[in-house]
């Protein structure tokens, strides 16, 4: 068994699509998670480009460096506690469990992501967060004490500076936009 990182994967329908793919090229698979498929056998010489291409036609990058895979690895751990976990409200410490996850000291963690991405982690988390508030501010089912609560916040006043840090208008004037601007997950 062989795990492969596929980026650019940030949703459940990702998830579907790369085993699409997968078994459009004859690859048997254990299973795909967000940024990773577990398969019986790497293709070689001319599947190897055949699956890439696939991937690539729906967005996807059939990642080999292995720099780029442990960015993979935290973008899809993150992109998964933030959006798609339902213990995203859970206190969690981030470093600790990428660190396990990723079997490497997590300074090291941060300086292979801040290399390649550009970015930190933590801006990168807060990024994500950020998204994850408009996407339930736009749902209208939770008010924003909720919505903190559900996105891990400490208090609504820590929410609303980053919201406006990051966005320009405080969560209240977002709410009442006829057009809510959101950003794909996998932009950020």
């Amino acid at each position: 068994m062989f795990r492969v990182y596929i980026k650019n994967m940030v949703c459940p329908r990702c998830v579907d699509s790369v085993c699409e793919a997968l078994k459009a090229e004859d690859i048997t698979y254990y299973s795909v998670k967000l940024g990773e498929a577990e398969v019986k056998e790497i293709p070689s010489g001319n599947g190897l480009r055949k699956l890439k291409k696939n991937l690539k036609k729906r967005g996807f990058e059939y990642l080999v460096d292995k720099d780029n895979e442990l960015v993979n690895i935290v973008k899809s751990f993150i992109i998964d506690k933030i959006h798609y976990s339902s213990s995203s409200k859970d206190k969690y410490n981030i470093s600790e469990e990428l660190a396990k996850l990723a079997r490497k000291d997590y300074s090291s963690i941060s300086r292979t992501f801040s290399k390649i991405e550009k970015n930190t982690i933590e801006q990168f988390v807060k990024a994500q967060k950020i998204e994850r508030v408009k996407e339930l501010i736009s749902y209208n089912q939770l008010n924003l004490s909720e919505i903190a609560y559900e996105v891990g916040y400490g208090s609504i006043s820590h929410l609303s500076n980053q919201f406006k840090d990051e966005v320009g208008i405080s969560p209240s004037e977002f709410k009442k936009l006829k057009e809510k601007p959101r950003n794909f997950l996998d932009t950020l």
